[in-house]
């Protein structure tokens, strides 16, 4: 997959899965990637932590990452993220932001719980 990635124009990859994730191959992943052309990053975690959510917003401004493909296992690491991105560097209002995490696929509680008080509500 990492060579269609390429050919659709993506420059970097964004991991958040764990090693230990049925499925993971991170470091076949890494190598796929890297085989492809393409720049991996992988910020792993299963429950987020402040420190996770800054290295994703250092990988995600810097425009020589863009554009990315983001993924986790199910999307609801992914639709965190994204929707802390949106307010934090794009200036979106909170509601519309995990409006827009949900369509990615956040559905689970305990993240959109870290979404939120990361953001301060």
């Amino acid at each position: 997959a990492m060579a269609d990635l390429k050919q659709l124009g993506f420059v970097s990859v964004i991991n958040f899965r764990t090693a230990g994730e049925e499925g993971a191959e991170i470091e076949a992943s890494r190598a796929a990637a890297g085989s492809a052309g393409l720049k991996y990053f992988h910020i792993t975690f299963r429950t987020p932590t402040p420190d996770n959510v800054d290295q994703f917003l250092d990988v995600i401004a810097n425009t020589a990452n863009q554009p990315a493909y983001i993924h986790c296992a199910s999307a609801n690491r992914v639709g965190a993220m994204w929707a802390i991105k949106r307010v934090k560097q794009d200036g979106w209002e909170i509601s519309r932001a995990m409006e827009e995490a949900g369509m990615i696929g956040l559905r689970s509680e305990a993240l959109k719980a870290f979404a939120l008080n990361y953001l301060g509500q």
